[in-house]
């Protein structure tokens, strides 16, 4: 693939030399020369100072035979205007921003963009780590909005249902692992201690099955 990485800032050169390493051809734009400094000595794609905002300089950087672009400054304004050239003004496939201000993400969600947003994502994960004792998160969906949690169902829940574990809303069956085998479960699916299960849930839903998972134990406590 052709691939252009507007921002050369520590994300930006990390992004441009896992694309060199992958073994596509990848150029960088930034109109800092000194940024190109954070990549590494060993990378060996096309370097090209100038502002991308500008269409001269995305054609130099040969926008118009590219596969796609991601713009990764600093400055969501400017990530925005260059998005919004390389998607509907050169029509590139596959256009991705960074989010830099969590308060500007609508307005990249208004143009219909793929957003990463490390701040939001990293804020979210971190508040999830805080909740979690029971699972782990093994996937994460968009900016982190949905994810893939895993946890084992213990004595405490044998012979039970999904229906008595999870919150009816925001939170769904995937997978369960049974003795290497696995299946697609259903909410009336009875449960065996040393089962692995693989939820899918948002933020709200991962906090209500975190409080059952511990609900259900201090149960089992006070009853022991």
């Amino acid at each position: 693939m052709n691939i252009i990485v507007v921002g050369c800032g520590r994300v930006g050169a990390e992004l441009a030399y896992r694309i060199y390493k992958g073994g596509h051809q990848v150029v960088v734009v930034d109109k800092s020369p000194a940024s190109f400094n954070n990549l590494p000595s060993d990378f060996r794609g096309r370097l090209l100072e100038g502002h991308a905002m500008h269409t001269d300089v995305l054609r130099r950087a040969g926008i118009e035979e590219a596969d796609a672009l991601a713009a990764v400054t600093s400055i969501d304004s400017v990530n925005a205007v260059i998005a919004h050239l390389a998607n509907d003004f050169f029509h590139l496939p596959s256009v991705v921003v960074r989010n830099y201000d969590s308060r500007f993400r609508q307005n990249y969600e208004l143009f219909d963009l793929q957003v990463v947003s490390p701040s939001s994502w990293g804020a979210q994960r971190i508040e999830e780590l805080l909740y979690q004792q029971q699972t782990r998160t093994v996937y994460s969906a968009g900016n982190g909005e949905v994810e893939l949690y895993e946890f084992a169902i213990n004595q405490e829940w044998d012979g039970r249902m999904f229906a008595d574990l999870l919150p009816a809303e925001e939170c769904l069956p995937v997978a369960l692992t049974r003795a290497g085998r696995a299946v697609l479960p259903g909410w009336n699916t009875v449960l065996q201690e040393g089962d692995v299960a693989l939820v899918s849930a948002t933020l709200q839903g991962s906090k209500s099955l975190q409080q059952s998972l511990n609900g259900k134990a201090r149960r089992m406590e006070r009853q022991g």
